[in-house]
């Protein structure tokens, strides 16, 4: 009877360590990702110009994903602008970047080397146009400045592109009917205010704090770019289909504003990679830019604009796998 009772006793524990050993296993599997190493390695994102959207942008997202993807190495490299952001993206020279639609529509019709790799990861913000002269100027459209000396931005950015359409669009042939200056965010306010310059156009997120710093010290006033232009622009053809017809609110720059809303013409930012970046990588560096929306917004205030509810929408690049998986996760 004893032995009996004995060898049941043993079956009873082995089964019971056999049950625990169970559910520590099921328990281990659960805290630990086996199968879903959090991706590693270096990237390079190309932002813009020191002081522009796209560079502050950039410095708070790097905080961001170092959090995020803690084995994730992000190297930062300024650049002109959208159109030499695209240019490095489609040659591998960078990783990710932020562009414009227009532009990145360009680089495509244009068959550039790389156009067919490159990948939509998320719709941002609008960038607004913003034409800007001295409060005392006698411009009071686009067409008015026939003779005068104006920054049209750098070479390779996306203010360069949008201001020569809008000039032409005008009347205004940008080669031979005013001084081109290739003055960008990070020099036009400036070369303004020290009379180097009669206007500058800059396409950015509103508010730009470069030029909300300028109207605080240096009076100024915002042209209105009226919606015709946005119908000239779309008559042309020259992948132009992006540009829409906006507003600055009354509340943009105060001071340069006197409490009046000003027209103007709208295009959107995208998050751009390439077929080549890792599915894993790009499905946490979305996660990320959607996630970090609010903590980046309270510094670089269009950052707040991003929304999930169209972020997918990344017209003219289709959108990337990695990107894809993250919205599906997420989908209501």
């Amino acid at each position: 009877m004893l032995p009996a009772l004995s060898r049941l006793s043993r079956r009873r524990a082995l089964q019971g360590s056999a049950a625990a050993l169970v559910v520590f296993g099921l328990l281990l599997w659960w805290l630990l990702p086996f199968g879903k190493s959090s991706p590693s390695g270096t990237l390079t994102i190309s932002t813009g110009v020191q002081s522009g959207v796209y560079q502050r942008y950039g410095v708070l997202l790097k905080q961001a994903l170092a959090q995020d993807l803690p084995d994730v190495e992000i190297d930062l490299r300024t650049s002109e602008g959208s159109q030499q952001n695209i240019a490095r993206v489609a040659a591998g020279e960078a990783d990710f970047t932020i562009a414009t639609a227009d532009a990145v529509a360009k680089y495509k019709r244009d068959r550039k080397p790389g156009a067919d790799r490159l990948r939509g990861c998320a719709r941002l913000y609008d960038d607004y146009v913003q034409l800007v002269v001295p409060r005392d100027s006698p411009v009071r459209s686009a067409r008015d400045l026939r003779g005068k000396r104006v920054g049209i931005g750098p070479e390779g950015s996306g203010v360069r592109l949008i201001a020569e359409r809008l000039l032409k669009a005008s009347g205004i042939d940008p080669t031979r009917d005013i001084t081109r200056v290739p003055a960008g965010i990070d020099t036009a306010p400036g070369r303004l205010e020290a009379d180097e310059l009669d206007a500058f156009f800059w396409s950015g997120g509103l508010p730009t704090s470069t030029i909300q710093d300028l109207s605080e010290r240096f009076q100024i006033r915002l042209i209105p770019l009226e919606a015709d232009l946005v119908d000239k622009l779309h008559a042309t053809g020259d992948a132009t289909s992006y540009y829409r017809s906006a507003v600055m609110p009354p509340d943009a720059y105060l001071q340069a504003q006197s409490g009046v809303p000003v027209p103007t013409v709208a295009v959107a930012n995208l998050l751009v990679t390439t077929d080549r970046m890792d599915p894993a990588m790009t499905e946490g560096f979305t996660r990320t830019v959607i996630k970090s929306r609010d903590r980046i917004g309270n510094t670089v205030h269009p950052a707040q604009l991003v929304d999930l509810r169209t972020a997918v929408y990344t017209d003219p690049l289709p959108l990337h796998e990695g990107a894809r998986r993250y919205y599906r996760s997420v989908k209501p």
